[in-house]
C-alpha cells in the first residue's frame, strides 16, 4: 500500500506483576491521552475476563474515562463480547456514551467469549450462556436498537433505547474477529470488519479472510464501500536487541495465560531466565512470528507489509511490555516512523 497509514491503538490494560488492576486501569487512561497528543485515530479497549494479565473487564466503563479525559482521537471497545449479554443494554450503553461524546465513539463487537465455559457460565447465571447461533439475531437487534428502528412485527419493536438525543447520532459499529463467520457476517450487513491478526490463529488465512469480506461486501446506510482494519502486536525499540529483549515478557505472558499459570505481566529479567520445556519454546517461537518486533525501520517496512497484505491502511497496534515507560516508547517510535502527526 503507498497510503499514508492510518494506527490506532487496542489497549488490553496489561497487568504488571506484583502491581494491581488498578495500576493497569490508570495506566489505560493514561496511555490515551499521550497516544491522542502523538496522532493515533482510534482507541479501543478491550474485554476480558477472569485473567491475570488483563484489567479491562468492562470496556465501556473504560470508554468513559477515557473519552473524559480526551478530546479528538475516537474512543471505543475492541470489543464488547455481545453473547454475554442483552442488545437492549449494550445499545443503551453505548447510546449514552455518544450522547455525552458525540461523534467520537466506536462500538467493536466479538463473537469470542473473551473468557473460559466457566467463567462464560458465570457472566450468564443464573440464565444459561447464549449459543453462538444467536449471535447474529443479536447484531441485528443491536443495530435496530441503536438506530431507532426495530423491524416490523419484532416483538420488542415498540421499545427504545434511550437516551433520546439531539442531534442524533450513533456508535460506529464494527464487527471483530479472526474467523470467515464474524467477516462475513459484516460483509453481509455492510459493516466495518477488524480482524485481529494479533490473536495469532491460523494468521496465513488472514488475507483470505480480508478478501472474502470484500467480495460478499452489501453497501449500506453505515458504509458504500467494505472497510477493514487489521490489530498487529508491535513492540518498537532503538535497536532490535532493545526490542526483542523488552519482547520477551509479553511471549512469556502468553504461554503463562493459556497454560493457567498467568500472575502478570513478568519484568524482562524474569522472562529471560526463564527456561523453556522444548514444546514451551517451539509455542513461544511461534507466536513471536505473529508480532512485530524491532527498531523503527524495521516495524515501519513489517507495517507495510501487513498493510498490502490485508489491502488495507488502516492498522491497530497492540504493545504489552513490562514497563510503561517502554509502552510509551514503543507508540512514540512508531508514531515517528510512520509520519502521523498529533
Amino acid at each position: 500500500m503507498s497510503q499514508q497509514l492510518l494506527l490506532s491503538v487496542v489497549d488490553q490494560s496489561p497487568v504488571r506483576a506484583g502491581d494491581t488492576a488498578a495500576d493497569a486501569l490508570r495506566e489505560t487512561i493514561q496511555l490515551a491521552a499521550d497516544v491522542e497528543a502523538l496522532g493515533y485515530h482510534r482507541y479501543w479497549l478491550a474485554e476480558h475476563h477472569s485473567l491475570p494479565n488483563f484489567a479491562g473487564t468492562s470496556p465501556e466503563v473504560l470508554i468513559g474515562h477515557v473519552a473524559a479525559r480526551t478530546s479528538t482521537i475516537r474512543v471505543g471497545s475492541g470489543g464488547v463480547m455481545l453473547s454475554h449479554y442483552s442488545a437492549l443494554k449494550v445499545a443503551e450503553n453505548f447510546r449514552m456514551l455518544e450522547s455525552l461524546h458525540p461523534g467520537r465513539i466506536d462500538l467493536g463487537i466479538g463473537r469470542a467469549p473473551g473468557s473460559d465455559q466457566i467463567t462464560a457460565a458465570a457472566l450468564s447465571f443464573p440464565g444459561h450462556p447464549r449459543e453462538i447461533r444467536h449471535f447474529p439475531r443479536q447484531v441485528v437487534d443491536l443495530l435496530g436498537y441503536l438506530r431507532g428502528d426495530m423491524e416490523d412485527g419484532h416483538i420488542f419493536s415498540q421499545i427504545q433505547a434511550g437516551p433520546d438525543r439531539e442531534p442524533a447520532t450513533a456508535p460506529d459499529v464494527w464487527l471483530l474477529g479472526s474467523r470467515y463467520e464474524s467477516a462475513y457476517m459484516a460483509a453481509q450487513l455492510g459493516l466495518p470488519f477488524a480482524y485481529a491478526h494479533f490473536f495469532g490463529i491460523a494468521v496465513d488465512e488472514g488475507p483470505v479472510i480480508a478478501a472474502n469480506y470484500r467480495e460478499n461486501f452489501k453497501p449500506s446506510q453505515y458504509l458504500a464501500e467494505p472497510k477493514i482494519n487489521v490489530g498487529v502486536h508491535v513492540i518498537c525499540a532503538e535497536t532490535q536487541d532493545d526490542a526483542l529483549r523488552l519482547a520477551a515478557p509479553r511471549n512469556l505472558a502468553r504461554l503463562q495465560n493459556i497454560t493457567g499459570r498467568a500472575k502478570g505481566i513478568p519484568t524482562v529479567e524474569e522472562a529471560l531466565a526463564y527456561r523453556y520445556t522444548p514444546d514451551e519454546f517451539r509455542f513461544v517461537q511461534q507466536y513471536a512470528q505473529v508480532c512485530i518486533d524491532g527498531d523503527p525501520q524495521q516495524v515501519k517496512a513489517q507495517l507495510d507489509d501487513i498493510a498490502e497484505m490485508y489491502q488495507t491502511n488502516d492498522l491497530s497496534i497492540v504493545t504489552i511490555c513490562h514497563d510503561y515507560a517502554h509502552r510509551r516508547r514503543s507508540y512514540e517510535l512508531v508514531a515517528e516512523v510512520c509520519g502521523i502527526q498529533g
